[in-house]
């Protein structure tokens, strides 16, 4: 499917940061590191990438606005389209030599996201989608999986580290999903947990406690994919409240009951 001109943009962008971080993942022990936070880091090459990537971007649509994890918001000329950017979902992955993380460019048009970009620099997937018209990886159309029952079905999530108030929460679903289904994992990149569910090599994904920048392209991709994505409260915004239950048509009332059951 030929993309649009934003989609190209945010394309060009995503490839041109993702060669800048994996020259810096073949010297991860050289970079310097500060801490944001207790188990939250953020590198050189996380910020250079959201240069790389901001300046492109606002040099195509200077009148669009701009948020990124690394800087502070932008408020653009025209009030109704942000970029939404995450120029290294999976930080301590790269710090660690994993190579599992990836950059995440969405477009938001009047509080919806119309285009999303996820790329994975290390594997050289690109994941990507326009509202209305499908989801893609490279060339090929992505569709999510066709499990009907949750106890065939692979599931991703994101476990709290350090400090984060959601630990027994997440302690808890992992208790009264794991009799249910084939496995968790936990590979600690949300905006790649996301894709995987479009492309169906997970059959559900859920994670509290994220950032707008974290799932913006994500849950697009897995929506053109055909999946369902809601917040983990039923009702809420995934953006808004920051956390966000996707799966397959098939399995997803299944999935969210055992989720939300802890709220019930």
């Amino acid at each position: 499917m030929a993309a649009s001109a934003n989609l190209n943009v945010m394309m060009k962008a995503a490839r041109r940061a993702g060669r800048g971080l994996v020259k810096d993942f073949g010297e991860v022990e050289n970079l310097q590191v500060s801490s944001k936070g207790p188990g939250d880091f953020v590198s050189r090459a996380d910020r250079r990438a959201e240069e790389v990537i901001r300046e492109m971007l606002m040099e195509a649509r200077p009148s669009y606005g701009f948020l990124g994890e690394e800087g502070g918001p932008v408020d653009g000329e025209d009030p109704t389209r942000r970029w939404i950017v995450d120029p290294l979902d999976g930080t301590t992955n790269f710090l660690h030599g994993l190579p599992h993380w990836a950059v995440s460019i969405a477009l938001e048009h009047k509080g919806q996201i119309v285009s999303g970009v996820v790329y994975d620099p290390a594997k050289d997937e690109l994941f990507w989608a326009e509202k209305g018209q499908g989801a893609w990886m490279n060339d090929r159309r992505l569709r999510v999986s066709g499990r009907r029952r949750m106890i065939e079905g692979i599931f991703a999530t994101g476990i709290p580290f350090a400090g984060k108030r959601t630990l027994p929460a997440s302690l808890s679903d992992l208790a009264r999903l794991m009799p249910e289904c084939a496995g968790v994992r936990r590979w600690g990149a949300a905006a790649l947990d996301l894709a995987y569910v479009a492309a169906g090599r997970y059959d559900g994904y859920w994670e509290r406690e994220l950032n707008a920048w974290d799932i913006a392209a994500g849950l697009l991709i897995v929506q053109e994919a055909g999946g369902y994505v809601e917040a983990v409260r039923k009702g809420d915004d995934p953006i808004g409240s920051g956390t966000i239950l996707c799966a397959n048509p098939e399995i997803f009332e299944g999935f969210a009951g055992v989720i939300r059951a802890r709220d019930a």
